[in-house]
């Protein structure tokens, strides 16, 4: 029997990919030291890792301290409570600590994009009940200054690679930034809300030719802090027609 030249294909694939891990073995993407697996975390990594779970509000997905039975899938925090965010829904894999805080700057600022598939990972499952209905992923842009310096976009390289787990279409250019904010970073509420009023703005020509009217968004970040930053790209998505917007960070701050 012959082997088609799909099959030799495959094989000279595990080939390579057995030699490249003889060479450049699969390693911790926390501390380094070398694991099974790639895209993983060993051990002692996975658990300084604090994964948010329910039970959560319902709105902007905070975890709460408290455990009872009597809390149902509905129940919302008091900021929800107090004032519904503009965004419909948010969800965040981790809690934003020095564990993960370390994930995310090195992802950010210092070339890590091999980090890339492991977040992509934890986003999946974070907005687990958010893809079946979703329609586009846009990530949060940065100022082409900012893209210039740094040469990609995290946002961006986490919804290309959602959108090929989920089959659902991203698009990084549908939101702009139109000017260079601060830093949040040490800011307040009440600052970081005024730092990005009139920052964002939408492709007006391909928000028409991608479908935004009427469609359901998954926003991709890296941090939800205040939800200073979501809350205005929600606006902006949603005066553009876009019907209802989820937000998905790889973590977020627990007061």
């Amino acid at each position: 029997m012959g082997i088609f030249p799909s099959q030799i294909g495959r094989i000279v694939g595990n080939v390579m990919q057995i030699g490249l891990r003889t060479v450049l073995p699969p390693r911790c993407g926390g501390c380094g030291t070398i694991t099974d697996t790639v895209h993983a975390v060993c051990a002692d990594c996975w658990a300084g890792l604090r994964f948010i779970s329910k039970p959560l509000c319902a709105c902007c997905g905070y975890p709460f301290e408290l455990v009872s039975d009597d809390l149902g899938d509905g129940i919302l925090c008091g900021e929800c409570l107090r004032k519904h965010p503009a965004f419909d829904a948010a969800r965040a894999a981790l809690v934003y600590d020095d564990f993960s805080r370390n994930y995310i700057l090195r992802f950010k600022h210092a070339d890590r994009t091999d980090l890339t598939p492991l977040l992509a990972r934890w986003l999946l499952l974070a907005g687990r009940d958010f893809w079946p209905d979703a329609d586009l992923i846009i990530p949060v842009p940065l100022h082409r200054t900012r893209l210039l310096k740094r040469r990609y976009n995290q946002s961006g390289l986490l919804a290309a690679a959602l959108s090929r787990q989920t089959g659902i279409a991203w698009y990084g250019t549908v939101l702009r930034r139109l000017r260079k904010t601060r830093s949040l970073g040490g800011l307040g509420p009440s600052s970081r809300k005024r730092e990005v009023r009139g920052a964002f703005a939408t492709n007006e020509r391909q928000a028409g030719q991608i479908g935004l009217d009427g469609a359901r968004v998954i926003l991709i970040d890296d941090v939800l802090t205040t939800g200073a930053t979501a809350n205005a790209c929600t606006r902006i998505l949603k005066q553009a027609g876009a019907m209802h917007v989820s937000v998905i960070t790889v973590a977020r701050v627990v007061r």
